[in-house]
C-alpha cells in the first residue's frame, strides 16, 4: 500500500488530486511496467531520475542498474522517498528543483511527467543535460495534446501539454538531439479525454483503475508494439546530449 507524508484528510483539493494521481500509478501495475520498459534499454550503470515521486518507477528500474540517483522537488514526497529506500545502498535520494546549476556524469536521465510542470522548459532541459555524460540519453514522458488540457492538469500544476512538434522544438532550442519522438498510449488518451476533459472527472484508484489496467493497458501495449499510433495520452522522447560541443 502506498503511503503519503500528509494524511489525505488534511490535503487541499488540488493536493488530493495530486495524491490520487500517485495512488493510481501505484495501482496501475501493467501501465507502470510498460512505461518503465521504454527507458530500461537506455539506463546504463548509474542513471538519474528527475521527479521520482514516491519511487514507483524507480522500483522497476533498480534491477538493471548498479546505482540510482532519485530526485524530488516536493519536500514531503522527498521524505517519503528517502524513507522507502533508506535500506537500499544502491539508491541516493536528494532534493532537486529545475532549472538548476548542478552538474553530473550520470549514464542517463529519466523524467516522467515533469517537464510540463516547469514554466521555462528549455532551461529545464539544459539543466537536465548538465547532469549526464556527453552523448548520454535523456528519456522523457510528457502529457500530449493541448486539446486534452483538463482541470486535472491545472490542479497538478501543468503549464502545458505537448505535441511531437512542440517537444521537438523545445529539445532543439535546448541544444539536444532527437533520437525518438512518438505518441504512446492511444487508448489511454481516448479514456482520459472523455473522463477528465469532457466529464471533468478526477483520477481515482480502486476497482475501476485495476480493471482498466488489467484489460485496456495490455491491449494498448500489444497494438502499439506493432503499429505506431498517430496520437496518444503521452509523448515519449529520447533525446541526447551532444557528444561534442558546438
Amino acid at each position: 500500500m502506498t503511503t503519503y507524508a500528509t494524511e489525505p484528510s488534511l490535503l487541499t483539493g488540488d493536493q488530493k488530486i495530486q495524491a490520487a494521481v500517485l495512488e493510481s500509478l501505484a495501482e496501475a501495475v501493467n501501465h507502470r511496467t510498460w512505461f518503465a520498459g521504454m527507458a530500461t534499454p537506455y539506463l546504463g550503470a548509474h542513471p538519474i531520475e528527475i521527479g521520482s515521486g514516491l519511487g514507483d518507477y524507480l522500483m522497476e528500474w533498480l534491477p538493471y542498474v548498479d546505482r540510482f540517483t532519485a530526485t524530488e522537488a516536493d519536500p514531503e514526497r522527498l521524505v517519503s522517498l528517502k524513507q522507502r529506500f533508506a535500506d537500499d545502498p544502491k539508491v541516493e535520494a536528494r532534493e532537486m528543483l529545475l532549472p538548476t546549476d548542478s552538474s553530473g556524469d550520470h549514464t542517463a536521465l529519466v523524467s516522467y511527467n515533469v517537464l510540463e510542470h516547469i514554466e521555462d522548459d528549455v532551461a529545464a532541459l539544459r539543466s537536465m543535460a548538465r547532469l549526464i555524460q556527453p552523448g548520454a540519453p535523456m528519456v522523457l514522458v510528457v502529457p500530449a495534446f493541448p486539446i486534452a488540457m483538463s482541470k486535472v492538469d491545472v490542479a497538478t500544476g501543468h503549464w502545458r501539454r505537448y505535441t511531437r512538434r512542440t517537444l521537438t522544438d523545445v529539445a532543439l532550442s535546448a541544444g539536444l538531439t532527437v533520437e525518438r519522438m512518438e505518441y504512446v498510449n492511444s487508448l489511454g488518451f481516448i479514456c482520459y479525454f472523455i473522463t477528465a476533459r469532457l466529464l471533468g472527472m478526477s483520477p481515482k484508484g480502486g476497482v475501476m483503475m485495476r480493471v482498466y489496467d488489467s484489460l485496456v493497458t495490455p491491449v494498448t501495449r500489444r497494438l502499439e508494439s506493432r503499429l505506431r499510433p498517430p496520437f496518444g495520452q503521452s509523448v515519449l522522447a529520447v533525446l541526447r546530449r551532444p557528444a561534442f560541443p558546438g
